[in-house]
C-alpha cells in the first residue's frame, strides 16, 4: 500500500507521516503529479490559514492534481485544515475560494464563555452508525483539536462525527471517495491511529 502524502508547505505534514509509518506504512511526501496520482491513498494534512494554504496550492499546480485524485476513486483524506481546503469558503479569508469538492463553509467557532479561541484539546464525538472511518471505534471517542475556524457542511448526510465546542461543529466528513477530519488523528492516541488504519484498510469495508 503506496501513501502520499500532499507537501504544499503546510504544518504537521511529519507528524501524519511518523504516524503513517508507525502503522507500517510506505509514506512519500510529495507534491509530484505522477506519485501523488499513482498513490493508493492520499493524504492532505496542515494547519495554518485558509487563504495561505489555497494560494500555496495553485502555485504549486497541486489543485487540478487533488481534483484528478478524487475524479479517479482513489481514497483521498483531509485533515485539519485540510478539511476546511476541501470546501468552497472559508470566513478566514473571505473571496478566496476552496477547491470545492465538497458542498459547506467554513466559518468562525463564535465567542462563548469560558471558552478560548483556538479550541485546542480533547472532546468527544458524536459518530454517525456505519462511518468507515470509525470502524470498530465504540461509544464517544476522544480525539485533539487545534482550530478556530469549524465546519458547516451543507449535506448533513456528508457528515461522519460531530462535535460540541460553542457551537455544533462537523468534525469528520465521508462523501464517495472523500474523508476528512477536523481533528488530528494523528495526535488523538490509539483512537487516532485506528481511524488512520481504517482509511488505510477501506477496501475491506
Amino acid at each position: 500500500m503506496s501513501v502520499s502524502v500532499i507537501d504544499y508547505d503546510a504544518g504537521n505534514i511529519r507528524s501524519v507521516e511518523k504516524a503513517l509509518a508507525y502503522l507500517g506504512q510506505e509514506v512519500e511526501v510529495t507534491r509530484d503529479r505522477d506519485r501523488i496520482l499513482s498513490a493508493d491513498r492520499v493524504i492532505l494534512p496542515g494547519v495554518g490559514a485558509f487563504g495561505d494554504a489555497m494560494g500555496k496550492i495553485r502555485s504549486y499546480g497541486l489543485e487540478p492534481v487533488i481534483k484528478e485524485v478524487v475524479r479517479q476513486g482513489t481514497p483521498f483524506l483531509g485533515i485539519c485544515l485540510g478539511l476546511q481546503l476541501l470546501f468552497e469558503e472559508s470566513d478566514e479569508t473571505p473571496g478566496v475560494a476552496g477547491l470545492g469538492l465538497l458542498e459547506g463553509r467554513i466559518r468562525r467557532i463564535p465567542d462563548g464563555e469560558g471558552l478560548k479561541i483556538p479550541h485546542m484539546g480533547w472532546n468527544s464525538l458524536d459518530v454517525r452508525e456505519g462511518a468507515s472511518l470509525f470502524r470498530g471505534i465504540e461509544g464517544h471517542p476522544y480525539v485533539y483539536f487545534v482550530h478556530s475556524y469549524y465546519l458547516a457542511a451543507e449535506h448533513e448526510e456528508d457528515v461522519a462525527a460531530s462535535t460540541f465546542y460553542s457551537t455544533k461543529i462537523h468534525a469528520s466528513v465521508e462523501h464517495g471517495n472523500i474523508f476528512a477530519c477536523q481533528f488530528h488523528p494523528e495526535k488523538s492516541g490509539e483512537v487516532g491511529l485506528k481511524i488512520l488504519d481504517n482509511f488505510i484498510h477501506l477496501e475491506n469495508r
